[in-house]
Formats: structure tokens, sequence, C-alpha cells
């Protein structure tokens, strides 16, 4: 190793602070000064740029500038060139419209969106990017990608392989890496320094974690002549530091796939006719080849011969009992790409066919069997209880609250005039009630038309009148029969029976609503049903918004007074915003200590629906996504493994794999006009999914994207 890089010296090592996760900008703590994040708000901007200040924070600054996306994307990336900053691409992400920049230790992030839905103007975000594996880039270099979070680099050095061999002894020294000998590389039994570059040379660094720095794996860096005078650089893990035997991972479609990876998808699942698993794995292609070697006979799989192929590429034949597929392997960077694809033959598919056809006939034939039973069984049931019933003839109930004949047997009578309904229950027969009504309502004027459900069990009858109708649904349910009638016949105030207690008693009549104590926002006691939820930011433990539903079995006046008397005790205070009164539905609307609150009244079945949100503006400022007034806000999120596309209000914006996870839980923010909007979700190699989404004035929503591309939208605000 000295003998190839004489010229290394010994240089001071850097002291580096310890790396973190970067945290939301609404932390309590002030952060310490950390020389390895950059201060966004000194970087260069283009000329006309105009800082969005509404959502301030220490680690992120957005600007906007009057012209299309394309533009500032050129003129950005001149101004932050000029500014010694130098662009690189990540292994695997050519496509990704994020510019990564960095200068000495620390990193930058740029995107741009479009803004406010006008192609004429446009958005710039600036974020911090940790470098926790650092490189020296050649000056002049071009092609360059880089992996921050491991050592890796390559690039094209605009100078000879003697010269690079130079700049690297010694750029790499004042990194705090250090030439390997023998005796420091003990550690990896394989270690085999002597190992030369073709057309170049090759040397070893490691980088331990002593003086603060956070250790590395050792790395090989080979220097290649060109045939224009340039060399090629690669710097990555040496291959004596990597897995030689590498575990499994999750399956994928059913598929084995080793571990680690740094990027993995899949098609189909374990019973799809076709299926495909991808990934790029951290190892050696020998150690990959090793691992499918293992697994795919142990699950009864048989490789093949491999077809022709290099050092750096193979491609294998597997076949099992039922399928038949490819397995490729093959280098990219300093990652193995694995690429196996399998397909269900066609005896497979015709078997598979004839299970599932036998499994749902069976299914079907057990299903009817046992149908029959149950009809069987329910016919002596019914047939026992019936004999319960009485089959005489029956008169006219006297006390009737409704307006069509009652007969003498009805019990447990419910009638609502305002919708035009009649419920009760009778220990007469279908038959003796059916006659009951034929004969009541045909004196009367009203017709029957015919139905197809008349039988000793269940009869369904239809009268009509002057305009009017009538519909009865007469079944036998038990012990008792069932009677339920609905239709304009019978539109009427209800009659209360004689005798009987008025279903309605006013409000100064029932008794007053009290507070539950133990809720955490007003609700009456004598409520029939409740339930309170809220949601927060992450890292944050004040919920950004609390929201209550509940039924109460009182009026809407009595209840509306109970939420007026309680939350003025907690210190709210009724407005005007939006506030609306009505016989069956109100809204009001609050200032409460913490934020806007809204308090929402319905009547449905004889109880009061009441929904009440009271939202936290000092937390929602603080996570960094109170909107702005007037507006509503979207924040996106993407728990896939693929990158998404999510195109709203004339605006695609990409959404990272991963964002909204505990390690990158803020995403793409949206600021949008309150109203309805139409959304696609777009994911590489599925189709399209399209949705919409309503959102209010002061409201923010969380719109989380799945795997499949389908997006769950949430109330965070």
């Amino acid at each position: 190793m000295s003998e190839l890089w004489p010229q290394a010296i010994a240089a001071p090592r850097l002291r580096l602070f310890a790396c973190c996760v970067l945290l939301l900008a609404s932390c309590a703590v002030p952060a310490r000064a950390d020389d390895a994040i950059v201060d966004v708000h000194a970087l260069p901007r283009v000329e006309g740029a105009v800082e969005d200040t509404s959502r301030p924070d220490r680690y992120r600054v957005v600007y906007r500038l009057p012209m299309p996306v394309a533009a500032t994307n050129a003129a950005t990336q001149q101004a932050l060139s000029a500014d010694g900053w130098v662009r690189y691409i990540r292994p695997l992400e050519e496509r990704n419209p994020t510019l990564n920049y960095k200068k000495g230790k620390q990193g930058l992030t740029v995107y741009f969106t479009g803004s406010g839905g006008r192609a004429d103007q446009s958005d710039v975000t600036y974020s911090p990017q940790r470098i926790y594996a650092n490189l020296p880039f050649p000056e002049g270099a071009t092609d360059i990608v880089f992996d921050e979070t491991r050592p890796y680099l390559s690039c094209a050095a605009p100078m000879t392989v003697d010269a690079a061999r130079a700049y690297f002894a010694n750029e790499m020294t004042s990194l705090g890496w250090q030439p390997l000998t023998a005796e420091t590389a003990a550690r990896w039994p394989n270690a085999d320094l002597s190992e030369t570059a073709p057309n170049g040379v090759r040397a070893f660094f490691g980088h331990d974690d002593s003086d603060g720095y956070r250790r590395q794996s050792p790395v090989m860096v080979s220097l290649t002549r060109r045939d224009d005078g340039k060399t090629n650089v690669e710097i990555r893990i040496a291959p004596f530091a990597l897995p030689a035997q590498i575990e499994a991972g999750d399956d994928r479609a059913g598929l084995p796939m080793p571990k680690p990876t740094k990027w993995s998808q899949s098609l189909g699942s374990a019973t799809s006719p076709s299926r495909q698993a991808k990934g790029a794995v951290i190892a050696e292609l020998p150690a990959v080849l090793a691992f499918y070697t293992r697994e795919l006979p142990a699950r009864g799989w048989r490789i093949d011969a491999a077809g022709a192929g290099t050092s750096d590429e193979a491609t294998f034949k597997i076949t099992s009992a039922e399928e038949t597929g490819t397995l490729k392997l093959s280098r990219k960077y300093d990652l193995t790409m694995v690429e196996l694809s399998v397909r269900a033959t066609e005896a497979a598919l015709a078997a598979r066919a004839k299970a599932k056809k036998d499994a749902d006939d069976r299914f079907m034939a057990d299903a009817a069997a046992m149908a029959k039973q149950v009809i069987a069984a329910d016919e002596v049931r019914r047939a026992s209880q019936a004999a319960t019933l009485s089959d005489a003839p029956l008169k006219t109930r006297a006390d009737n609250p409704a307006p069509i004949p009652l007969p003498e047997t009805a019990e447990a009578v419910q009638f609502d005039g305002s919708q035009g309904r009649l419920e009760f229950k009778s220990s007469s027969t279908v038959k003796a009630l059916t006659g009951f009504y034929r004969a009541a309502l045909k004196p009367a004027g009203w017709q029957e038309a015919p139905t197809v459900i008349d039988n000793p069990t269940m009869a369904r009858l239809q009268f009509s009148a002057k305009g009017k109708s009538v519909a009865f649904t007469i079944m036998q349910m038990g012990p008792k029969v069932n009677v339920t009638a609905d239709g304009s016949g019978l539109l009427a105030a209800a009659k209360p029976a004689a005798g009987a207690k008025a279903a309605a008693q006013p409000a100064a009549d029932a008794a007053p609503l009290e507070a539950d104590p133990d809720a955490a926002l007003p609700v009456p006691k004598q409520r029939s049903a409740s339930s309170t939820s809220k949601s927060k930011a992450p890292g944050m433990d004040t919920p950004l918004r609390l929201e209550l539903e509940a039924s109460v079995p009182a009026e809407m006046s009595a209840v509306m007074a109970f939420y007026r008397t309680e939350l003025t005790k907690l210190g709210w205070r009724e407005t005007s915003d939006g506030a609306q009164q009505g016989p069956d539905r109100a809204r009001l609307a609050f200032a409460s200590p913490q934020g806007p609150a809204v308090l929402t009244l319905g009547r449905a079945k004889g109880e009061t629906s009441v929904h009440l949100v009271q939202k936290n503006a000092d937390a929602a400022a603080k996570a960094d996504i109170l909107p702005k007034p007037g507006q509503a806000k979207l924040m996106l999120g993407n728990v896939g493994e693929t990158d998404a596309v999510l195109t709203i209000n004339r605006q695609s914006i990409r959404i990272a794999a991963g964002t909204g996870s505990p390690k990158t839980p803020k995403g793409p923010l949206l600021d949008l006009l309150p109203g309805k909007y139409r959304y696609e979700v777009k994911i590489a190699s599925r189709a399209p999914v399209t949705e919409t989404i309503e959102l209010g004035a002061g409201d923010v929503w969380g719109l989380m994207v799945g795997p499949t591309g389908q997006a769950l939208s949430l109330p965070l605000y």
C-alpha cells in the first residue's frame, strides 16, 4: 500500500459532530451549532426571489420566482455552482428531479414546484443534507455519482492517474481516512491489499470511530486511465468488508430477497400467474448468487445452467413443479441488481383453475345443503311459532295515532307522521293482518296493486287513493308478526294514543343535561353513543385537533343550550364565522383558548347528533402546517417502497418512498384554496389511481399514498 501511494501524508483529522436525524423545525429545544449542516438562509438565490416567510423554518427555506420551473431550475444551478456547490446524483436515482449538492462536508437538496397553479411562477426549496460518509470530489470532475449515506463515489477526474493518485492520497487523509496496512486490515480475515486495478492503480483506506467521528467501512479506491487523458474514479466499500454469506430478508411477491438492500420492489403475489421481484443488494455478485443457490432449492426450485454472461452479469433458468422463470444478476455501481421473474406453467394454471372450480363447487354445494337445513329448520320453527298466533278476524283499534286503521292486536306502535312511517308488532297471523287491511282500506277508496310476495309468513301490500300511496310489509318474526308501512298516505301530524304519554316532551319538562366530568370535550352523560379522536404531528405530544362525535336522546335546543353553557365555562367565545341554524341542523363557531372550533348539531331518528372539532393553532404553527388565512393545506406522504407522483390542481409532486415514516416524518406541503379537488396518483408499473378530496378554509389534511397507489386522507388540523 505504501509503495503504491508514497505521497500519502498524515494530516490532522477533522473533528465532526455526531450524526443525528434532522428534526422538524417545530422542535422546542434550540439546536446547537453544527458546521456539518448548511445555513440554507445564507445560500445564493436567483435575482427576483421572494422568500415565503409564512412558515419560518431554521432548516428549510422556500422562495418564489416569477419564471417557469425549467428556467428557475437552470438559473438556480448556475447560482449554486458559482458559489462552489458541486452537483451529484445518487446511485439508482438518475431520473429523480431533486437536485443534490455537496460543498466540503455540507450537503444540500433542492427541489422545484409550480406555484399557485401558474405556469409562469415556481417555488424553490433548499433543505440541508447531512453527509454521513464524506469523500473528496476532484475539481472539475464530471458524471459524479455519490451516496452520502455510505462511502461510494464514481466520477471522471480531469487529471492523469498519477495526479489523481496524489490528489486522493492527500484529500482522503485530510478527511480522516488512513491507508490500510496489513496490521490495520487484520480484522477482516479475507482482506487482500495486493489487488490491483487493470490499466490503473488501487488502494485501500479505513476510517474508524475515534476522534468523535462515525466509523466507516474500509473503502477501495480504483483509478483507471481513459483514452481522453482523464481518469475514471471509483471509491466503494472494500469487497472483503462486505458480508460473504447473506441472510434472507422479507419475501417479495412470495420470492426470496436477500438483505441488506438499497431498493426493492415486486409485482404480483405468491398465487399470481406471473410474479417478479427486483432489488439492489449491497453485496458482491458471488455472495448474492450463493444466497439464491441456497434459498431456491430449499423452496423446491431447481437452478439450471447459466446462460452466456460475464463476471459482472449472469442469467440462470429456474424451474419448480409449477413454475418456470429466470434469475438475472448484474452489477451497477457498487450494488448487485437482482431480477427474479417466474410464471406458472400452462398445466399448473389449468390445475389451479380446476382446483379453484372444485373448491367453489364444494363451497356452493355445502352452502346449498346448509341453506336447505336452515330453511327446513326455520319452517319447523315458524310452524311452531305460528301455532301461537291468532287467525281470528281483527277489529279496528280505537286509540290510533296514524291516519289509517290499526288492528286491535297492534303492540309497540311507532308512528312518524313527518316521515310517513308506521311500525308495530302483532300476535295475529300474517293472513289475519293482510285480511284486516284489505277489508279496512278498500271501503275507504284505497285500491290494491298486486305484488309477488303473499305467503303465510310474509306479505307485501300496496294501496293507492287520490294521489297518495301506502305500502305494507308484514313478516312473521319469531312469536310475533312485524308490520311496517310507509308512503305519502301516512304523512300527517302524529296523534298521541289515548292514555299514552306523547313521544315528544317540551324542553322544559325534560331532565336537564349533565356534563360527563371525565370527557376530553364536553358531552352529556345522557348520551346513547360517543367517540373522541385526536391527531398529532410526528414527534409532538400536543394534539393538533380534537374531535368528538356523539348522539344524545334530547331535543336539539336542549343540546345547543348545554354546549353554549359548558363551552363558555371553558373560556370559549361564540363567533359568527359561518354560523348557521335551522330546525334540523345547526352550526356554531367558537374561538377557544387553543384555536378555532366548530359545533355541528343535527336531528335524526329522534336523537340529536353532535360533531365538535377543536383545533390547536399553536401546535399547528410549531409543526409548520398552519394554513394561511382563507386557505387549506395538504400534507403528502408515501408509505410504499416506490416513489409516487401526485397530480392535483395542475401541479405534479414527486413523493419519495418512505415519506411520512418516523425517519422522514415531514412530507411535501401544498397550499390550496378551499374546494373539491380531483387528484391522480401514479406509481411506476401501476395504473394511475384517481380520487377526490374536499378541503375547507383553515383545514389541513394528510394524504398518505399506499403501496398500490391508493391514498388515505385524514384530517390533521
